[in-house]
């Protein structure tokens, strides 16, 4: 699948009504915490993360939140195609693994369904669906883009 693909299939996803962007908003604090303990009591997060970056993935996952909220207040695919592989670059380049993204994704997916009513959870969580379902992808187009540049900017432009 190439980025442009990639694109076509973000755009089958439906923009979250307001009410669901505020709540997600209202809670991402208390998401980010959850997030934050759930993953930090892994035992592998060393393997997952790369020694000494704890506080990373927590960064991480603040900044996700504040994303994602942008994301519900105004849907662009492009812009969430764009920022995911450069998560994908960025953070590989600092020691995170693969396998990262798919145990965060599954423990955001578990926290959304338990801390969301179930209008705003069934808005939102086939983003996280879509993230998660297109981790091959995303880790293949990163690959490429790691392997033609020595800088995280994108090789060219599509």
């Amino acid at each position: 699948m190439t980025k442009d693909e990639l694109i076509i299939s973000a755009k089958k996803l439906a923009q979250p009504a307001s009410k669901t962007a505020e709540e997600y908003s209202e809670k991402r604090n208390h998401l980010v915490a959850q997030i934050n303990q759930i993953m930090m009591a892994r035992k592998d997060l060393k393997q997952l993360v790369g020694e000494g970056n704890e506080q990373m993935m927590e960064d991480n996952h603040s900044n996700h939140v504040q994303f994602m909220e942008t994301v519900f207040q105004s849907y662009n695919p492009e812009v969430l195609v764009e920022m995911v592989l450069w998560v994908f670059r960025a953070y590989r380049s600092h020691g995170f693994q693969l396998t990262y993204w798919a145990a965060q994704l599954n423990a955001w997916t578990q926290i959304l369904q338990e801390k969301l009513s179930p209008d705003a959870a069934q808005e939102i969580l086939p983003f996280y669906q879509w993230m998660t379902v297109h981790i091959p992808i995303f880790t293949q187009l990163s690959e490429s883009f790691m392997e033609d540049s020595d800088t995280l900017e994108p090789a060219s432009k599509h």
